[in-house]
């Protein structure tokens, strides 16, 4: 049937057909980039206060250093220059929390060589990389400088009065509370810290030896829990991660046999809080299902306690992170959502 020139057709509806995907967010790279980084910030400057000003100078050494391979990188494999999306500002400021606050200047250099150039950018850059840039840079300088990485400490010096007000003791050893359990025992531990709620008050807050970024549980939960609440991670990795090792630690952990570990110190001890809400939840080297995150975290905690307590070092959290990263893909295909679009030619 022809119609007529001078009728018109009746108007309908316009159907657009596009390629994935096709639910739309103002949400970018370079904004979730920058939370996460606005995020660390407290943690930074709580360090800078606790530790001194050499914290500030390493973080800001190991930012500007992954940004610059950033460039050169990019460049050199002529790739468009990406560094406003903050994905190296964060990738240096992870490194640099995970690294002790009295390590030389040149440290953190070396570091995010093989952060961006080796890690990021040979695997073909954000996006593609197979394990956390930041943990490998980590992981690199502890085989490179073993020395420095394991005794570089700071004692909370700038913030030792309130210290010892939370904890009751009046002078603190420069060792890390993990390695003095591995290495002493808890009876050298206690008489270090201390022990009880003031234990538990001053090691959530921050007033601790340890790396840059990881001495304050609180901060971190803090941040961590808005990165949830913006939506930009789930609450299923951090959680399971945690859960995990204080689980195998109060099982495992403890020196009087079965069920006698303490979960709460295994939480607040190490970079297991940084790890778990900033690290184990990374996009492109953690599970996107929900029970693939589970199963992740619990392999993140479970590796994590078996390094403590049968490694030959201190904390496990890094290799833990590093070691599950390649099976994030493999435990997503265990997990794949049903599908319910019916066969093409058919309804059965």
């Amino acid at each position: 049937m022809q119609v007529p020139e001078s009728q018109s057709l009746p108007s309908q509806p316009e159907w657009i057909v596009s390629v994935s995907p096709h639910v739309k967010s103002n949400e970018t790279v370079a904004k979730i980039m920058w939370t996460v980084v606005a995020c660390l910030m407290p943690p930074l400057l709580l360090s800078v206060f606790i530790f001194g000003i050499q914290t500030l100078v390493i973080t800001a050494i190991s930012v500007i250093s992954c940004v610059v391979v950033e460039v050169v990188s990019q460049k050199a494999l002529k790739r468009p220059v990406t560094i406003s999306d903050g994905s190296a500002v964060l990738t240096g400021m992870l490194m640099a929390f995970i690294i002790p606050p009295g390590v030389s200047v040149f440290v953190p250099v070396l570091g995010a060589v093989m952060a961006i150039y080796i890690a990021k950018h040979l695997f073909g850059g954000i996006g593609f990389n197979i394990f956390n840039p930041a943990l490998m840079g980590r992981a690199f300088l502890l085989a490179t400088f073993p020395v420095a990485m394991t005794s570089a400490w700071l004692p909370p010096v700038e913030g030792m009065a309130i210290f010892s007000y939370f904890s009751g003791v009046d002078a603190v050893s420069t060792a890390t509370p993990l390695a003095v359990i591995k290495e002493q025992g808890f009876a050298a531990f206690t008489e270090m810290f201390g022990s009880g709620g003031s234990l538990y008050g001053s090691f959530f807050l921050g007033w601790r030896p340890g790396c840059i970024g990881e001495t304050s549980g609180f901060l971190l939960v803090l941040g961590g829990c808005f990165l949830i609440y913006k939506k930009y991670i789930t609450w299923h990795t951090p959680v399971s991660v945690l859960g995990s090792i204080a689980v195998l630690t109060w099982i495992f952990g403890g020196e009087q046999g079965w069920m006698s570990g303490d979960p709460l110190l295994a939480m607040l001890s190490g970079g297991a809080i940084l790890g778990a809400f900033f690290m184990a939840t990374d996009y492109v080297t953690s599970p996107s299902t929900r029970t693939g995150q589970i199963v992740y975290g619990v392999g993140i905690g479970a590796l994590t306690v078996l390094i403590r307590l049968k490694g030959g070092y201190p904390e496990g959290i890094c290799y833990a992170i590093l070691l599950m990263n390649p099976l994030a893909t493999v435990i997503d295909g265990f997990f794949k959502p049903k599908r319910f679009a019916l066969p093409v030619g058919g309804d059965k």
